[in-house]
């Protein structure tokens, strides 16, 4: 009774704190979109938005610039509290990257924040080592299922992408509940919406139809792997070739806003989600999903702020796209598959990835998104898009 009264509280606040932070950065980033592509010249400044955004965080950003990566260090150390800091840093760190054209996502911003926000009442009451392990998971939870509108999915991702090699059964309450709470202040409280996708006709469950989910869920594999070594190595050459951090996005912006300019294309700036809605209806450039790749690795890389997790399903969509005249399944299943397959590989979270699938496309199409993100699980690698993130086991023999 005393853990269950405890987490309904925690739970509750977290998910009222992480759900209204969601509902605020959705609107902020909705009208930082809008209004870049109403003025396309703003473009031009994106050097000077890489520079605000690195000289803040290289003042006051402090071990904030690891960003997931320092929940997951927490969530196995629990040495030091998330700072608060990170939560405006993010948010306006984000903000500023869509409003000047960078390509980013939203998920990592969300995360962030629930993570961040959840962590201070680990000090408000006095929380032990082990019940901030479950704040932590809370706040992901929080975050990721009012950013997207899927609370099963939020609170499976928290509990998959959080896990230490050590299931605890503790951890089920707080995650699903904060997530569920987080996506009705978003949704409901705060009437802030999500983008409808659409799998309109499922193939039927014969051996051939499953058959050919296999190399789809391969060749997805393969490219949440490459996402998430583009993102490594631009992070890393940036890095190693810029001494001074806040120069970093500064020379990234300038290159980027030059790449749209000789490009005349925005198709690959921001979230993208036209795009991916269009990649459920008709057939596009097969490159679609390598350019978003190239284009969101070398944003984050260079250190402009968002997350990876729209821009994989930008990459996974398009490349189902791309394989629909490969492989005779409907476009739009294989738009569905690819959406949440890359996002399995690159973040080895396959039972989130299925989850969330079917609570954004419908239960119909479960079997094949269920598949699809198991093998391109076990097909991406030993690593994935977060550096601190342990598995606990070997994905596969051949790793």
């Amino acid at each position: 009774m005393k853990y269950f009264l405890l987490w309904l509280v925690l739970g509750l606040l977290v998910g009222l704190l992480s759900g209204s932070a969601s509902a605020f950065f959705l609107v902020a980033l909705d009208w930082a979109t809008n209004f870049r592509e109403e003025h396309l010249l703003i473009i031009a400044l994106l050097p000077l938005g890489g520079w605000i955004i690195g000289w803040t965080y290289y003042k006051i950003g402090q071990n904030s610039v690891k960003g997931n990566n320092l929940l997951l260090d927490e969530l196995y150390q629990t040495k030091n509290p998330i700072p608060l800091r990170m939560t405006p840093l993010v948010l306006f760190g984000t903000i500023f990257t869509h409003f000047f054209g960078g390509s980013a996502g939203r998920e990592g911003t969300a995360v962030q924040m629930g993570g961040s926000l959840a962590d201070q009442l680990t000090k408000w009451f006095k929380l032990e080592s082990a019940d901030r392990r479950l704040i932590l998971i809370s706040g992901v939870s929080g975050g990721f299922a009012s950013v997207f509108g899927t609370p099963l999915a939020g609170a499976i991702f928290a509990l998959e992408w959080m896990h230490t090699g050590h299931f605890r059964w503790k951890s089920i309450f707080p995650a699903f509940w904060a997530g569920l709470v987080a996506h009705w202040v978003c949704e409901s409280l705060w009437g802030v919406g999500h983008t409808v996708y659409q799998i309109p006709e499922v193939a039927t469950h014969t051996l051939m139809n499953l058959l050919w989910i296999i190399p789809a869920g391969i060749v997805f594999g393969l490219s949440g792997r490459l996402f998430a070594e583009t993102s490594h190595f631009f992070s890393k050459v940036f890095s190693q070739t810029i001494s001074y951090p806040p120069l970093r996005p500064f020379i990234g912006g300038l290159l980027i806003a030059l790449f749209v300019w000789i490009s005349g294309s925005t198709t690959y700036l921001g979230l993208g989600v036209p795009r991916i809605v269009e990649a459920f209806e008709t057939p596009l450039p097969w490159y679609d999903w390598l350019a978003k790749t190239g284009l969101t690795g070398f944003t984050l890389g260079a250190g402009f702020k968002g997350g990876e997790v729209t821009p994989l399903f930008f990459t996974g969509a398009t490349l189902g796209n791309a394989l629909h005249g490969l492989i005779p399944l409907p476009l739009a299943l294989l738009a569905g598959m690819g959406f949440v397959a890359v996002f399995s590989g690159a973040t080895n979270t396959p039972m989130a990835c299925t989850v969330m699938g079917m609570e954004l496309f419908g239960y119909e199409s479960g079997f094949f998104l269920a598949i699809a993100c198991f093998i391109a699980y076990i097909f991406s690698g030993k690593g994935g898009i977060y550096v601190s993130q342990e598995l606990g086991w070997k994905k596969a023999w051949f790793y």
